[in-house]
């Protein structure tokens, strides 16, 4: 209900200061105890996958809390579990502003961010500081200085560097707003990637006495070859899970719209076919042995549902959480069965 209210103010913003006072704002009601007034009460429906236990199967994308500073005010939402970043070895700015846009008829977004973020070392400063203690994923990416022959020492470097908090550790390829970054999908790029990568994971597994789960975040753009490539190289590397998809670069279902020619990666309601379909032909590749976390167009229940039912043993949101607001959250829990055993 609050947010309900409150939308329409924060959509007379622009998109990107609309977003900072949301998430600072939601910070001073937990602070204060009063996220409950926000937080749309739901029963829990607990989900074993990857070694981990998830209390519910929703989680909050990554690009919402970048740098791991609402941690807590997002968990006091009811997310079975939530994803920060996407975090870089350096900080840097991303691109330049205006960077997000709203397409309101179409119930997207569009955004060029960049992989805007303060560092891999302040991320730490947040976590030591956030009083959370259920399932973290956190989304690593290169920065956009780094050469792409070099972009697996910095993907490398994060990994040892978050290894530690993470409940999990996103490897996000799949961004169209780095130059040549989706590059790193290509199969013979991906496996170097992931060979390099699953080595750092068994050598700090040792080191800390605890294994954390490895995924790949992909494009919604891949066509039946990409997409057959990339699930052999999660069998053959024996990767922990899969999110599917990120963002897209088409245009389908917004052309005409203001706003729909701005370069960046477009989400929301206008992604939730595609996204569903490549989930539904990966999971026919993969044949139940690595798990899917389903993304993109979620906007309401029956999204979610979709993606569960295409495959998917998890499933997160972003979009529809700023157009919906928490309300979102509650309306899928109580919808969705328990997944996974």
């Amino acid at each position: 209900m609050l947010y309900s209210l409150a939308r329409p103010f924060l959509f007379a913003l622009d998109p990107e200061r609309a977003h900072e006072l949301a998430l600072a704002s939601l910070k001073l009601l937990e602070r204060g105890g009063m996220a409950s007034m926000l937080a749309d009460a739901a029963p829990a429906q607990r989900v074993k996958l990857m070694g981990l236990e998830f209390p519910n199967a929703l989680g909050l994308a990554a690009g919402l809390d970048k740098n791991g500073e609402y941690i807590d005010a997002l968990a006091a939402m009811g997310f079975g579990f939530i994803e920060i970043g996407t975090v870089t070895p350096r900080p840097q700015p991303g691109n330049p502003k205006p960077r997000l846009f709203r397409l309101p008829e179409a119930q997207a977004l569009i955004n060029r961010l960049g992989f805007n973020n303060h560092g891999v070392e302040r991320l730490i400063e947040n976590l030591m500081r956030a009083r959370y203690r259920g399932v973290l994923g956190i989304n690593i990416g290169k920065n956009s200085d780094t050469p792409i022959e070099r972009a697996a020492d910095d993907y490398e470097f994060c990994l040892a560097k978050v290894y530690a908090h993470a409940s999990y550790v996103a490897v996000n390829v799949s961004s169209p707003n780095t130059r040549d970054l989706r590059q790193l999908q290509g199969a013979d790029e991906l496996g170097a990637l992931a060979g390099k990568l699953k080595t750092e994971q068994k050598r700090l597994a040792d080191a800390h006495g605890r294994y954390v789960p490895l995924v790949l975040k992909i494009a919604p753009d891949l066509d039946d070859a990409e997409l057959g490539a990339i699930a052999k190289c999660l069998l053959r590397h024996r990767l922990d899970g899969v999110i599917a998809t990120n963002t897209t670069v088409s245009r389908a279902g917004v052309a005409g719209l203001r706003h729909a020619a701005e370069a960046g990666g477009l989400s929301g309601a206008p992604l939730r076919e595609a996204s569903t379909a490549l989930i539904r032909k990966l999971a026919r590749l993969l044949e139940g042995r690595v798990p899917i976390i389903g993304v993109g167009g979620v906007m309401s229940a029956a999204d979610a549902r979709a993606k569960l039912a295409a495959g998917a043993s998890l499933v997160q949101i972003y979009t529809g959480f700023i157009y919906r607001g928490p309300q979102l959250i509650g309306e899928i829990l109580r919808a969705l069965p328990a997944a996974g055993s």
